[in-house]
């Protein structure tokens, strides 16, 4: 195995989870050593910043920086888990939403604000990942933290569903801000979509689908299996 230090972007696909992504990149590539900067949902796409061999060092680094998501909430139904990984469990009415109702939550959301995690993450309670005891039906109890929410722009053309933008600090969770984002307009609301655009300046255009690393990683081997025999 190789002891390669390198900083990989990696558009990370639908239904994967990020450890997917991790074990096949270190397989593929023959790396001792891979991480991850930073967790996506399986229901998640986009932006995923992968460090190798002496390079894991700087996952903190990474993690602590400012993102960018992309994606759509839609109002009048919710889910326990705040997307589509768990079933809808109730519908709400939303005829009394009007834009400025809207355009108040939004504003109500930005800037620096207490949110409380979904019950269905990934943070540890008591050494148990939260989203274990979730599933099981037994109460999770999590403790609101401060998050910086910079930039939160919205497109209600197509209500109720709502296309939004997010600029915001580490340990956001969007999918908080769309639970919250339901509840204050007396309504409910999951998130139909979620795409990570950028992690402080690596951006979702400078990434590589699975597939393209893939390609790139069996170029690169045998390239260096015709240096290999040619000396």
């Amino acid at each position: 195995m190789d002891e390669r230090n390198e900083v990989l972007l990696i558009d990370k696909p639908l239904k994967w989870t990020s450890f997917d992504v991790v074990n096949k990149v270190r397989w593929a590539g023959k790396y001792k050593k891979v991480g991850h900067a930073g967790t996506l949902d399986p229901l998640a796409t986009g932006l995923l910043i992968l460090c190798t061999g002496k390079m894991t060092k700087q996952i903190d680094t990474f993690q602590a920086q400012e993102k960018e998501y992309t994606g759509t909430l839609e109002l009048g139904k919710t889910t326990p888990s705040v997307d589509l990984e768990t079933e809808f469990d109730a519908e709400y009415p939303t005829k009394h939403i009007t834009q400025e109702a809207i355009n108040q939550v939004v504003s109500q959301l930005s800037g620096l604000i207490e949110q409380i995690p979904p019950a269905h993450s990934a943070i540890r309670i008591n050494g148990k990942r939260a989203y274990e005891s979730a599933r099981k039906g037994e109460e999770v109890i999590i403790k609101p933290r401060q998050v910086d929410v910079k930039k939160f722009e919205i497109d209600s053309s197509n209500f109720p569903q709502i296309s939004f933008r997010i600029v915001c600090s580490k340990g956001t969770y969007i999918r908080s801000i769309v639970r919250d984002f339901g509840k204050l307009l007396n309504s409910g609301a999951y998130m139909s979509s979620l795409r990570r655009t950028r992690i402080g300046e690596f951006k979702i255009e400078e990434s590589l689908k699975i597939e393209q690393f893939l390609e790139t990683i069996a170029e690169r081997f045998s390239m260096n299996e015709n240096l290999n025999n040619q000396q």
